[in-house]
């Protein structure tokens, strides 16, 4: 019984998310006395699969079919029932990504396995039961879920756990045909699009985000934001009433009807925090508010506040990162 990982790839390169995934599956299959095997999917390279096995994982099968380099459910949901069911995996660990979203419940209902999703710790196996501790209610409370049956699935939280890097260590990767067919592609290609326009992160992938609300005025101020995001390296992200009058591209949006982000630092700018926005970005280790108004509700959520107008306080905070680069 071997445990499989789904590994997300993007240009090749595995993300950050799916290496933690590697880890934590890693560990799990540890704990239960056997190997973890990763399922790339996304468009991957073979140097960069091997690298895998820095984070405890022995094998990795790889199909390339070019159609796969495009996200298509059914297609990678049929890719990973297939290598789940060549190597009798009973468990299948994937990110809590767009991708793994999508993909996790069709696994679910394919393979009849029980699913967790936004799982935040490792699983528990005390008294012959299966439990692993979730987040609910938009990242407010945790519950304990126990899974039941022969397979199940556990979709991982982003930056809750942390990869492991063993220096040195590979793992086997070995061709993988899911024999995919016409019919499997049928459905047109789901584009997931999360890349910032300003320095090419992926925002859900981002450990930094600096986000900005209607307090920036207009879509001529962005380049407040943009700066300081390329000064830290870090994606860029919007408030709802910012995309719907098209300051920025929908695809920004961070909030309940948005993008989830769960960044190390993030930091809001002129954004008054409504419930909606806090529910997209309250699982973030650091926030950091910049506001004229001190009564604004995101100060009540945030590690440090700053009351001062983003027109001024902007441009410093850029220049000082500037000057400890």
């Amino acid at each position: 019984m071997s445990v499989l990982v789904v590994v997300e790839c993007a240009d090749g390169e595995v993300k950050k998310s799916s290496l933690e995934v590697a880890s934590y599956g890693a560990e799990v299959a540890a704990m239960l006395g056997t190997t973890a095997t990763a399922i790339a999917v996304g468009e991957a390279n073979a140097a960069n699969l091997a690298k895998l096995g820095e984070q405890g994982i022995t094998k990795v099968l790889h199909d390339a079919e070019p159609r796969l380099k495009d996200f298509v459910n059914n297609a990678y949901t049929k890719l990973i029932a297939t290598a789940a069911e060549q190597e009798q995996a009973k468990i299948i660990i994937l990110a809590n990504s767009n991708i793994g979203a999508a993909v996790g419940s069709r696994l679910s209902v394919r393979l009849k396995a029980s699913l967790a999703t936004n799982v935040v710790e490792l699983p528990k196996t005390e008294g012959g039961q299966f439990v692993v501790k979730r987040g609910a209610f938009s990242g407010k409370a945790f519950s304990d879920v126990a899974l039941s049956g022969d397979r199940k699935i556990i979709a991982v939280k982003k930056n809750s756990t942390e990869a492991k890097h063993d220096a040195g260590k590979t793992a086997e990767v070995s061709t993988f045909a899911a024999q995919l067919t016409d019919a499997d592609f049928a459905d047109a290609p789901t584009q997931v699009i999360m890349q910032d326009q300003a320095g090419g992160v992926l925002l859900p992938e981002a450990d930094l985000v600096v986000s900005g609300g209607r307090g920036m005025k207009g879509p001529e101020n962005w380049s407040l934001i943009e700066d300081l995001a390329k000064a830290l390296g870090a994606a860029t992200a919007c408030s709802k009433p910012v995309s719907d009058v098209d300051w920025r591209p929908h695809h920004e949006h961070v909030g309940q009807t948005g993008i989830t982000v769960s960044p190390n630092l993030y930091i809001a700018c002129g954004i008054s925090g409504a419930i909606q926005h806090l529910a997209g970005v309250n699982s973030s280790k650091v926030i950091v508010v910049i506001n004229k108004d001190p009564e604004a509700p995101f100060f009540k959520a945030a590690d440090y506040g700053i009351v001062g107008d983003v027109f001024d306080v902007l441009p410093k905070l850029t220049a000082a990162v500037k000057a400890l680069g």
